[in-house]
């Protein structure tokens, strides 16, 4: 992966550079989509690209040129000879003052792309004490004011756990750290829903659609209920994964048997490179 794309063309990996009033680096002012790549295609490009758009435009950041993006992903792809592996793309206000004013520069836009390694078959997550705000101005989006999650993931770390996961500020259940959680009550899976804070993942939306799954609030203590038959995670890169133990317990089954089954028919989605 020796290119990345800045600003409309390609960069060797090593001379790439931003400048260091860029409010995305002096404030975090900016968003990204994070997308898989399979067999050199990006899946559900267009799906990342309409919500890259919907962040973007959730912090009010200008329009964003999407033609020219589509343009640097297949150029990158290309440049890296990426096959099977995860792209980022991101867009911060560009160049501004040091504080939080912007001063209406030309926004930068960074794709990189990196190998993809295959996620664990079940992970373990740590229920984070500080609660997410549905009601928040970023409730929703996905911009790279990332150190609330940078912070609550090192402290899942330190207690042997492979994610966090939050509930909300009414207690109730919502999301990971880059993640979003469902489980399985009398053998349906359910997943909270988006009023409950969590981002509106890509994944989660596919299994959503494609698979039969309904939305549902749920007490955070749900993920300690005796009726809980199991959990698991989705994302772009981990698909679906199974919750093997929750601070420090295991569960009773990781992964399940819905979340293999899950898991078997997003796999099929992938086959067909859906794109919408």
């Amino acid at each position: 992966m020796d290119y990345v794309w800045i600003n409309g063309g390609l960069v060797e990996k090593k001379e790439a550079k931003i400048s260091v009033f860029d409010h995305g680096l002096v404030t975090g002012d900016g968003v990204f989509e994070t997308i898989g790549v399979y067999r050199g295609a990006p899946f559900t490009l267009t799906r990342h690209l309409e919500r890259l758009e919907w962040s973007a435009e959730g912090i009010g950041l200008p329009s964003l040129d999407i033609a020219a993006i589509r343009v640097g992903v297949a150029e990158l792809l290309d440049a890296n000879v990426c096959l099977e592996g995860k792209l980022r793309i991101t867009v911060t206000a560009g160049e501004s003052v040091l504080g939080s004013d912007r001063i209406g520069s030309p926004l930068s836009v960074i794709i990189a792309s990196s190998p993809r390694s295959q996620a664990p078959l079940a992970a373990k997550i740590q229920v984070a004490p500080w609660p997410r705000n549905e009601r928040g101005i970023l409730a929703g989006l996905k911009t790279i004011s990332y150190a609330e999650n940078v912070a609550a993931l090192a402290w899942a770390h330190s207690k042997g756990a492979d994610e966090v996961v939050f509930g909300n500020t009414v207690g109730n259940l919502c999301e990971g750290s880059g993640t979003n959680i469902f489980v399985v009550m009398d053998g349906e899976a359910f997943t909270p829903p988006l009023s409950s804070g969590a981002l509106g993942g890509i994944t989660r939306e596919l299994i959503v659609e494609n698979l039969g799954i309904s939305e549902r609030d749920f007490p955070l203590e749900v993920l300690y209920d005796s009726a809980l038959q199991e959990c698991f995670l989705s994302s772009s890169i981990r698909e679906a994964q199974g919750i093997s133990h929750i601070d420090g317990k295991m569960t009773r089954s990781s992964p399940g048997p819905v979340t293999m089954e899950i898991e078997r028919e997003f796999s099929k989605l992938v086959a067909n490179k859906l794109d919408e």
